[in-house]
C-alpha cells in the first residue's frame, strides 16, 4: 500500500460541544498524520459550494445550513490506505448503524450532526483538500 492523503472535517456539532481535541486524538491513536489544519467558520456559500455535489438531493439547504451555522475543522491527513481507513474510523453516516467504537458511534448526534467528514475516494479527496488547503505546502 502507498501513503494517501484525505480531508477530514470536524463538523459544526463538534466544535460547539468541544470534542475537537478528542476526535483529533483519535485521528493521531489511529496513524494518521495531520498535514495541514485550520479552524473557519463556512459562509452559507461556502457550504453550498462545498455541498454542490448535493445540490438536488431534499437534504441540501438543511445540510448547507447546518455546514454554515458554527465553526468546522478542516483536516488533511495522511497515512497508507487513508481514505477507506479515516471513513472506518468515522463509521456509518447513521450514528445507529455505526459500529461501536467509531467516532460517529461515540459523539453524533443524529444523521445531519454526526460530528465529522471524510472523503469517499481519491478524485473527491483531491477537490475537497483543494477547498481547504489550496496552494499550501503540507509538511
Amino acid at each position: 500500500m502507498s501513503i494517501q492523503q484525505t480531508l477530514a472535517m470536524i463538523k459544526p456539532d463538534a466544535t460547539a460541544r468541544n470534542i475537537t481535541g478528542k476526535i483529533i486524538a483519535r485521528i493521531e491513536e489511529e496513524g494518521f498524520r495531520i498535514v495541514a489544519m485550520r479552524k473557519l467558520k463556512l459562509s452559507k456559500e461556502m457550504a453550498e459550494a462545498f455541498y454542490a455535489v448535493h445540490k438536488e438531493r431534499p437534504f441540501y439547504g438543511d445540510l448547507t445550513a447546518f455546514m454554515s451555522s458554527g465553526p468546522i475543522v478542516a483536516l488533511c491527513l495522511e497515512r497508507e490506505d487513508a481514505i477507506a481507513k479515516w471513513r472506518e474510523v468515522m463509521g456509518a453516516t447513521n450514528p445507529e448503524k455505526a459500529a461501536e467504537g467509531t467516532i460517529r458511534k461515540l459523539f453524533a448526534l443524529d444523521m445531519e450532526k454526526n460530528s465529522v467528514h471524510g472523503s469517499d475516494a481519491p478524485e473527491t479527496a483531491a477537490v475537497e483538500k483543494a477547498f481547504f488547503f489550496n496552494g499550501i505546502d503540507f509538511l
